[in-house]
């Protein structure tokens, strides 16, 4: 059982890049082919609540195994030992030393390299479904609306030195600076859309999934030719 989760969790990116294909995956779940008609297996919304909790729960499975991945990476030291003991001649102790120091000091960089990415993915997925207004929900709803902000008036303050001087003038300037900053607030929330942050997450997503399969291709070709040599 755990060899099965070991090896899901590898070919977890590959899933999330396949999960972003539109042919491979909205295509074929939203019309699946069905000899010569099509059958739509679920909507458009579904799929993304589908897509979302695809991802996140790879996510968590590859924060559960790390254990046993750190504990792969531990067991180089003993691998290495038993190798040196191995070769000919008389091998002295320091440099026995020195090869389980080296695995045990880069634990942590190794960590890092493992569960960056991965939480890198979970927290951008977990954006992409507060920012990008989706659902966890499977059966389609009334997407939600976020309500525009509305400042306040606020009241012009009375400082000592300008009381009885042109207290009129003083009210408009601050009215005014108020108002330019409300519309730089309004014109912001029309560039920062819900639809701009699906597409900004969505791909931050995919590009860190990319990323992970490029550096396991990277890994398996090292460990199975370059480490060996």
């Amino acid at each position: 059982m755990i060899q099965i989760l070991l090896h899901t969790s590898f070919l977890s990116p590959v899933v999330v890049l396949l999960m972003w294909v539109k042919p491979i995956a909205r295509d074929f779940l939203e019309n699946a082919p069905m000899g010569k008609t099509s059958v739509t297996l679920m909507s458009s919304t579904t799929f993304s609540s589908v897509r979302l909790w695809t991802v996140v729960c790879l996510c968590v499975l590859r924060l559960a195994l790390t254990r046993y991945h750190m504990q792969a990476y531990l067991n180089l030291a003993h691998k290495w030992v038993e190798q040196m003991k191995r070769e000919a001649g008389r091998i002295a102790a320091i440099d026995i030393q020195r090869k389980v120091t080296r695995v045990f000091c880069y634990l942590t960089v190794v960590t890092l390299q493992y569960m960056g990415p991965t939480l890198l993915m979970l927290f951008s997925t977990l954006l992409l479904k507060s920012l990008g207004d989706f659902s966890w929900g499977l059966l389609p709803e009334t997407p939600g609306v976020t309500p525009a902000l509305v400042l306040p008036p606020t009241p012009a303050p009375v400082l000592p030195g300008l009381e009885e001087e042109e207290p009129e003038e003083f009210e408009e300037d601050i009215q005014a600076t108020v108002a330019r900053f409300s519309g730089a607030l309004a014109a912001l929330q029309a560039v920062f859309t819900p639809l701009f942050y699906r597409g900004l997450f969505a791909f931050l997503t995919w590009w860190v999934a990319a990323c992970q399969v490029i550096s396991s291709l990277f890994g398996i070709y090292f460990h199975q030719y370059l480490m060996q040599s």
